[in-house]
């Protein structure tokens, strides 16, 4: 897996910093992950090939994490897109983007597919041939899910060498990737972990968008390889976290030691704080593993 961080800035962009949208990596598949204004330009400085998104998750409908949404949809259509482009957001999704393709009389010509979600439990709500996504239920001032992708086993890995001792035949091959056990010319059965080394370990990213700390969340995640959590404020403002429930460094860090995940991304940044490190400083106290998400940055996982 590997993140690309379009943007992680709170409430509004700045020069340097976007507000929240997310590209993932999943196996070759590229799905994006909250689209805040100015998304497609950042899509743009890293040489991203629009065709590719196939699949968007929005978490909530606060305009910093889907107004950029419309914009990219438009521009999907200018460039000709034929490809069909699903949406996954609460409820409210389709009647706000539809309004704005009815009323600007600029309908797209590929399929726009909306998945829109009600459930206050976690869900299933992608079952791809490489990866599942479910949702992650949320404390925040309208209904919000995160979002918790798990890459699927993969083929386990021909071992070369085994095979040219054995003398196996190329159209054995499909059949030793997918786990069996083969028979040779003669009739020797040939166990399959003797040809074959065990396929990649698989990969999960959680996606925590705009929550009050909520300790319950760590089960729901527990042993992902990389959460991101916001962490909108420090801990000298905390009042303003439970205001407009967000978290704090501390209590996205608390999460990520109950879950024991591989490694933490802290963003949505409130803009108040010029040195973002208080931000690592806070959270070390309860984990250790901790980055702080920039605009551009990349992670692999």
């Amino acid at each position: 897996m590997e993140l690309t961080i379009l943007g992680c800035n709170a409430a509004t962009p700045r020069k340097n910093a976007q507000t929240t949208a997310q590209l993932l990596e999943i196996k070759g598949q590229l799905v994006l992950i909250d689209c805040g204004e100015g998304t497609q330009i950042q899509l743009r400085k890293l040489g991203i090939k629009f065709a590719r998104i196939q699949h968007i998750f929005i978490s909530h409908l606060h305009g910093d994490h889907f107004y950029g949404l419309i914009g990219l949809i438009s521009t999907f259509r200018l460039l000709g897109r034929s490809a069909d482009l699903h949406i996954y957001g609460p409820k409210g999704i389709k009647e706000i983007i539809t309004l704005q393709l009815k009323l600007a009389k600029s309908w797209t010509d590929y399929k726009l597919y909306f998945h829109e979600l009600e459930a206050t439990t976690s869900e299933l709500i992608l079952d791809h041939d490489k990866f599942t996504v479910e949702t992650l239920p949320l404390d925040h001032r309208v209904y919000t899910n995160g979002y918790l992708f798990r890459e699927k086993i993969g083929p386990r890995k021909i071992n070369k060498a085994m095979i040219a001792n054995y003398g196996v035949d190329v159209s054995d091959m499909e059949n030793l990737k997918q786990g069996k056990d083969i028979f040779l010319e003669d009739g020797t059965l040939v166990p399959n972990a003797t040809l074959t080394n065990p396929p990649d370990e698989t990969k999960s990213y959680a996606f925590c968008s705009d929550t009050a700390y909520k300790p319950d969340l760590a089960a729901m995640v527990e042993g992902v390889s990389c959460l991101y959590h916001e962490a909108t404020f420090l801990d000298n403002h905390q009042d303003l976290a439970l205001k407009t429930k967000h978290s704090t460094a501390k209590e996205a860090a608390l999460v990520a030691a109950d879950a024991k995940v591989g490694q933490l991304i802290l963003g949505h940044f409130s803009s108040r704080y010029p040195d973002l490190n208080e931000f690592i400083v806070q959270a070390n106290t309860h984990f250790s593993k901790v980055s702080l998400a920039e605009d551009g940055k990349r992670f692999v996982f």
